[in-house]
């Protein structure tokens, strides 16, 4: 440092410098974070890929990477919050491309908003509406949308009596199986995907169970379920099945 006067002392320092004031420049701004972060690889799993992570009861449940409006059963559940505008577009829902509410609303013209934005279903928490779509708009004949209420209350726990009402009205319509989409990150809820994923198999469980009881006592007719499809993203279905298969094993103990 001596050498300031010199011009190609000078030059030499400041390119010594370089490094540390880059570095320095990236904790600042926590681009160096978000850096680490974009070079971390997250485990992506292709569309289409099931799994049967366990059965209770005679129920298979089944993991499978596929968006509500492509996923084949007999009866369709997803689950939207009360709405706000553009609330399943814009940031921090997920984009379009791997946004499942955005492509079963765009199959179905857009009535999913509209039925939300004009107060036909507000999507109040346990709040259910029955939609029987144009033939071939979706691979599922029945669409079972179930409120989530609001957002900025939503803690997992509600996720268990979700899908216990999703199993109740699917065993009142008689099918055999159906697919279940929580639909929480795509309306841009970071919510933990295992303890959601196993919140939901244990709901789907525990209603089971009670229509068990309530035939045992001669209250109800036998149910006809047999399998239960809980959908998810590519990068969360890994996550998801770690939560399904502990919840399940809960059961089994």
């Amino acid at each position: 440092m001596r050498n300031y006067k010199n011009n190609r002392g000078w030059r030499i320092a400041k390119i010594s410098l370089l490094p540390l004031l880059f570095i320095l420049l990236l904790e600042t701004t926590g681009y160096a974070q978000q850096t680490v972060t974009a070079d971390t690889t997250v485990k992506t799993t292709p569309v289409g890929t099931s799994k049967i992570w366990g059965k209770v009861d005679g129920i298979s449940i089944e993991g499978l990477v596929q968006g509500p409006s492509a996923a084949v059963s007999p009866l369709q559940v997803a689950c939207v919050f009360e709405y706000t505008e553009g609330d399943i577009f814009n940031p921090p829902a997920l984009p379009a491309a791997l946004n499942g509410m955005v492509h079963l609303d765009e199959a179905l013209h857009g009535q999913i908003t509209a039925l939300r934005k004009n107060g036909k279903f507000a999507g109040h928490a346990l709040e259910t509406i029955l939609i029987t779509p144009a033939k071939g708009a979706l691979k599922a004949p029945r669409l079972l949308l179930i409120g989530l209420g609001n957002r900025n209350n939503f803690t997992p726990d509600l996720m268990t009596s979700v899908a216990s009402v999703a199993m109740r009205e699917a065993l009142n319509l008689g099918v055999n199986s159906f697919s279940f989409a929580s639909d929480i990150k795509d309306a841009g809820i970071d919510s933990p995907t295992a303890l959601v994923a196993g919140n939901v198999t244990r709901g789907i469980i525990e209603a089971y169970r009670t229509q068990l009881y309530l035939r045992k006592n001669n209250l109800a007719a036998p149910p006809k379920i047999n399998r239960v499809i809980l959908l998810a993203g590519p990068a969360f279905f890994l996550t998801a099945g770690e939560g399904i298969k502990e919840a399940i094993a809960s059961f089994q103990n």
